[in-house]
């Protein structure tokens, strides 16, 4: 009795200790070095809980990846003191621009940040898709392991909104576009 009471205390100290997270559910578990991650083939993705926050433009009104549904969806986690992000400001613009009629939608998430200067952000530079306003990265809990200081960092969600692919740095339109391009063309999921 004695052993079998120690195997499952065991058990429950084992299973506290994980990660909590679901089947089928994202965690991220590093990049090796890399600053690209492409999880291919879409049945190994892991999907996300909704990201949602305020928005930046917008107070009072709460923005969601929920919001579209079936869509793919581009998070790009930056701020308005982020060299990097103010670097890659337009090639995100252009790859929205040239995505949304494949059904893509961007979502910006504001981090460590002033709301003004990064509403000044966001008009200066003609952002054309909306942003959360979060400054403490609450919204980027979903994402179970991911590095909240990664700023600017990337995500692209399938349409099932999975986890498709990470960049964990400043981005370029050549680079960006191709990815989107591909995840867009992959089948919309059955209802």
């Amino acid at each position: 009795m004695r052993a079998l009471l120690l195997a499952l205390a065991g058990l429950l100290l084992v299973a506290g200790c994980s990660s909590g997270a679901s089947e089928g559910e994202f965690v991220f578990n590093g990049t090796g070095g890399r600053t690209t991650v492409v999880y291919d083939p879409p049945e190994s993705r892991g999907s996300l809980t909704p990201i949602s926050g305020e928005s930046l433009l917008e107070q009072g009104r709460t923005i969601s990846t929920d919001d579209w549904r079936g869509q793919v969806v581009v998070l790009n986690v930056w701020g308005s003191w982020c060299g990097p992000c103010r670097g890659e400001a337009d090639a995100l613009d252009q790859v929205a621009s040239a995505s949304a009629p494949r059904g893509v939608q961007f979502l910006g998430i504001d981090v460590r940040d002033q709301r003004d200067a990064a509403a000044d952000f966001v008009r200066d530079r003609g952002v054309v898709y909306p942003s959360i306003y979060d400054p403490p990265g609450r919204s980027l809990l979903a994402l179970r392991g991911y590095p909240r200081n990664a700023v600017p960092s990337t995500i692209v969600l399938d349409r099932q909104h999975r986890v498709a692919a990470v960049f964990l740095t400043a981005i370029l339109a050549e680079d960006l576009q191709p990815v989107v391009d591909r995840i867009a063309a992959e089948p919309a999921p059955s209802s």
